[in-house]
């Protein structure tokens, strides 16, 4: 499956973003989605994942209560809605696709090119 992520751009802290991840070439609804992100010098982190029918859904700690993952599987696209972004949000953020729900970038075998989320104090 191809992801393409788009969205990301600057924002000052306290505002919303909304990254999107279209998808292409496979049936959308098998996949697991996952949102993660990763800043130089850092391993690539989870934020959140959403499983294929929306039943179940992920976050890391840092973002829970202020970032909601959801997806529209008629769209082929899933979404995250980034409110109350602070500077330490600041990265480029990937989509991905997996068979099962994970919080590790391992069992995620298709990614997007990622889109940079910069967040100004």
């Amino acid at each position: 499956v191809q992801l393409q992520a788009s969205g990301g751009g600057l924002v000052q802290a306290g505002g919303s973003l909304r990254l999107s991840c279209a998808a292409s070439g496979r049936t959308f609804s098998n996949y697991v989605m996952g949102w993660f992100r990763q800043t130089p010098g850092k391993e690539r982190e989870f934020v959140a994942a959403i499983s294929q029918r929306g039943g179940t859904i992920r976050y890391a700690n840092s973002v829970k209560g202020r970032f909601t993952i959801s997806r529209d599987n008629a769209e082929n696209t899933v979404y995250l809605r980034m409110n109350s972004l602070k500077p330490e949000d600041t990265a480029v953020y990937y989509c991905a696709a997996a068979n099962y729900l994970s919080t590790v970038p391992g069992p995620y075998n298709y990614w997007g090119q990622g889109t940079l989320v910069t967040v100004s104090s």
